[in-house]
């Protein structure tokens, strides 16, 4: 099965490079567009204050973040880099949070994450919404995601969001009837295995045997192929 990490971060501003630092990580693992329950989130000491206008989008104080672990913490980066393994990650404008993880690796001396390693959603919505809004509010009002637990930006909580955003833009509603129409054939076949026992006396064949042999005449001449027939020894 196919393994993706949906990923969204928290920042003091918009650039690394320009003194900027991460403050919030959140990861959800999903196997095949299916959430399986697993995540990792933390909370990054950025060693600065965090300006006002950042305070606001998310709601992270500088008190707050004071004494929570630095991203070269074991608890952060080794537990950010087992977690996600080589698995792609899955991102809203992915090259702003490739930019700050990337830039924090190399900052404790990991190796970054290959930009061939990320999937950007809003990419993926662009190309099918051209010309549209494609935040990931937009897009969580246009595929009627709830965003009712939201009260300010927050990586674990946007995280959840992004991942039934690219659930949808991968197939969405088409793709949930897929699933459920395979646990409901698996399931019908199930039932049916262990509800009936063998039939206590073979019905007599109602076929003649001139119908037979030109039932076989018609496969091997015409259909040439009895994979499907033999399975019911016909």
């Amino acid at each position: 099965m196919a393994r993706e990490i949906v990923l969204d971060t928290e920042t003091t501003g918009f650039d690394p490079k320009t003194g900027d630092r991460l403050v919030e990580m959140a990861c959800l693992e999903i196997e095949s567009y299916v959430p399986t329950g697993r995540s990792f989130h933390v909370y990054v000491d950025p060693c600065r204050d965090m300006p006002p206008e950042a305070e606001k989008v998310h709601g992270l104080s500088s008190a707050f973040l004071r004494g929570k672990p630095r991203f070269e913490h074991p608890d952060v980066v080794e537990a950010f880099l087992d977690f996600v393994g080589d698995a792609p990650l899955v991102a809203h404008n992915a090259g702003f949070d490739r930019n700050f993880i990337n830039w924090e690796l190399a900052n404790c001396n990991r190796e970054t994450i290959p930009e061939r390693r990320w999937i950007d959603t809003l990419a993926l919505a662009k190309h099918r919404f051209p010309g549209m809004h494609n935040s990931l509010d937009a897009l969580c009002k246009r595929f009627k995601v709830s965003l009712s637990e939201r009260e300010k930006h927050g990586a674990l909580i946007d995280a959840k969001l992004l991942a039934a955003v690219y659930l949808e833009l991968k197939g969405g509603r088409e793709r949930r009837l897929e699933l459920t129409a395979e646990v409901v054939v698996s399931t019908a076949h199930i039932s049916s295995r262990n509800a009936y026992g063998e039939r206590p006396r073979a019905l007599s064949a109602r076929s003649s045997e001139d119908e037979r042999q030109s039932h076989a005449a018609f496969i091997r001449d015409v259909v040439k192929s009895d994979e499907l027939w033999s399975r019911f020894g016909l």
